[in-house]
């Protein structure tokens, strides 16, 4: 953290449901850059006009804005994994964190998304990573999805990973003058683990990108969400996409769902299906939340976990194994196919050994 700038426990959060166009049609590599570059420009467009409204309406500063997963480029579908990295994979000094990081210094804000990213660690590989970029343009975090049925991800090449990362590294939480921040990708806010570990490390408020099917019900990922926050007693800042365009799915299937959930578990604020819209912004109150988490009693279910006596049952149980793309102490580039095929084979392990 920049001890020269001034601490801020009261602001104004945005999880932006903003629409994209998808690169999946693009023909080659330069059409689908120059389509990123829209979607970058539209995000510019929002976030100004979202910022200068919001500070009419309520007051506040607007601090952090969340933008969705997909937000960039869509998710693949036909593409090989070599294609889908050549096509939409962003190299981490490229021009579109440039862009994003112009954005986040010109207004101001902690800009927080996810992007397919290359990493010359791995050349024939791409993960998905969650990132906040700070307003003076640095990119402060960098979490890669751990749990994916579609792509790579750091567990797939383990061991190397940490090597070069160290645990920390996997599970990152920066320290900024808006809180302590970590990053929950998508689906895996089903996996009470994966906030777990950023929590253990400080965390106090989740970056959510999705991209989710929109309903009125309480979707699984709308329950998770709550649990999420209370378990952990941190704010989650969730934003959906308003729709995905050029891409094979119905446009606006993901709409909805965007909201800002508090430490015990209240939403907020919530943007309803239609479109893009900035209406899921909410006031993070950081004091309040640090007060909550040094008070004794029940709700304080975070100081009275005792995670020693868990350990042990996690270390001794293996349902999926490590380096999973690690073949004779080389990485190995997977078909689309071999995801689902291993979790069969593990679902198939398990299943022998009576554990489900």
């Amino acid at each position: 953290m920049n001890q020269s700038e001034p601490v801020d426990t009261r602001f104004a959060a945005l999880a932006l449901q903003i629409a994209t166009r998808c690169v999946n049609s693009c023909p080659d590599t330069p059409t689908a850059r120059a389509r990123m570059a829209e979607n970058i420009a539209n995000v510019r467009r929002a976030v100004a006009g979202s910022k200068a409204f919001m500070r009419q309406y309520s007051g506040e500063d607007t601090r952090l804005v969340v933008l969705p997963e997909y937000f960039l480029t869509g998710f693949p579908m036909g593409d090989t994994v070599p294609g889908w990295r050549e096509k939409a994979a962003l190299e981490i000094d490229g021009p579109e964190y440039e862009s994003l990081a112009a954005i986040a210094a010109d207004f101001d804000v902690y800009l927080a998304g996810n992007a397919y990213e290359a990493d010359a660690n791995f050349p024939d590989l791409y993960f998905q990573c969650c990132f906040v970029i700070a307003p003076n343009g640095d990119t402060i975090l960098r979490y890669r999805r751990m749990i994916s049925l579609s792509g790579p991800t750091p567990y797939d090449v383990w061991d190397k990973y940490l090597d070069v990362y160290g645990l920390e590294g996997v599970f990152p939480v920066a320290d900024t003058p808006i809180g302590k921040l970590a990053a929950i990708a998508s689906e895996e806010i089903l996996y009470p683990e994966i906030a777990r570990c950023h929590a253990m490390r400080g965390a106090e408020v989740f970056v959510h990108p999705t991209s989710e099917a929109g309903t009125p019900r309480d979707s699984i990922k709308e329950i998770a969400r709550r649990a999420r926050a209370i378990e952990n007693m941190a704010f989650v800042v969730s934003a959906n996409s308003a729709a995905l365009l050029d891409n094979p799915i119905p446009t606006e299937s993901t709409t909805g769902m965007s909201k800002i959930v508090d430490y015990h578990g209240h939403v907020l604020a919530e943007a309803m299906p239609g479109g893009e819209s900035m209406v899921a912004n909410a006031t993070i109150d950081l004091s309040a939340q640090r007060a909550a988490r040094r008070r004794t009693g029940l709700i304080n279910m975070l100081s009275r976990q005792p995670f020693q006596a868990y350990a042990d049952s996690y270390a001794q149980t293996r349902f999926r194994e490590a380096n999973g793309l690690v073949e004779d102490g080389e990485v190995r580039v997977p078909e689309r196919g071999d995801f689902e095929k291993r979790q069969m084979q593990d679902i198939e392990k398990l299943a022998e050994a009576g554990l489900i």
